[in-house]
């Protein structure tokens, strides 16, 4: 099988590490299978698609509705880098999963409304499939509603037409959208269980996802929370895209 790209922009060693693992761990991709780079760190080497069976791109404290006064250099880098893949990516209709900031990314590419309308507290929410979410072969085996790990401060308010909505919930209306056949992306973090959560929390706490002195009541939130479902999406696209 040739290998996934895992992409990441956390600066956070621990944070990126778990991320990584996470993101290994559920789509059931050896260190072989799973090759890592972080954006943040360096710059995107030349690649050649056709040595990858996908790409994944985690989560990000970067913003790309942030007014550009308030980009950094290495934000900068990062979104015209990422920018420059997507062109190619979305031209050839290249297997393609990004969480959380898929959607301002790929969104963003596409034509979407990416603002600070529907920004989400760090927590759980209920995702809902749509119709087309349902018979999406990337959520085979996950029910209709499901709970799911969120936090962001910007999202989608409004998909371009040429987009599918595949998933929504009541704080944020698009939770998952798909680009083409085989390009996707998710507000919520299906790489995230509890002990993930509770990481993010603890690296993220005074970083404005939610109020620093509600720390232990979001804590508790968290660990309330039935988060299983999510996980499968990584381990279909994974077995869906996977090449000899």
């Amino acid at each position: 099988m040739k290998p996934f790209l895992l992409l990441s922009t956390r600066a956070e060693d621990g944070a990126a590490l778990e991320e990584a693992q996470a993101f290994a761990r559920y789509t059931g991709l050896s260190k072989q299978l799973l090759h890592w780079h972080r954006l943040e760190a360096a710059p995107l080497p030349r690649l050649q698609l056709s040595d990858y069976s996908g790409i994944v791109l985690g989560g990000s404290p970067f913003n790309s509705s942030d007014r550009p006064s308030l980009k950094s250099v290495t934000q900068e880098r990062v979104e015209v880098e990422l920018a420059a893949l997507l062109d190619e990516v979305v031209d050839r209709d290249f297997p393609f999963f990004g969480a959380c900031y898929g959607v301002g990314t790929l969104g963003k590419h596409q034509g979407a409304v990416i603002d600070r309308r529907f920004g989400e507290p760090i927590g759980p929410v209920e995702i809902q499939l749509t119709d087309d979410g349902a018979a999406d072969p990337l959520l085979a085996g996950l029910p209709e509603r499901f709970q799911a790990f969120v936090g962001h401060k910007e999202a989608c308010s409004a998909l371009p037409s040429h987009a599918v909505l595949l998933a929504s919930s009541a704080t944020s209306p698009v939770q998952m959208f798909r680009i083409r056949k085989n390009l996707y992306a998710t507000q919520f973090h299906p790489e995230l269980d509890v002990a993930g959560i509770l990481t993010r929390i603890e690296v993220y706490q005074h970083a404005g996802y939610f109020p620093a002195d509600d720390f232990e009541q979001v804590k508790a939130k968290a660990l309330a929370a039935k988060v299983v479902e999510p996980a499968r999406i990584l381990r279909n696209f994974a077995q869906r895209y996977g090449k000899d």
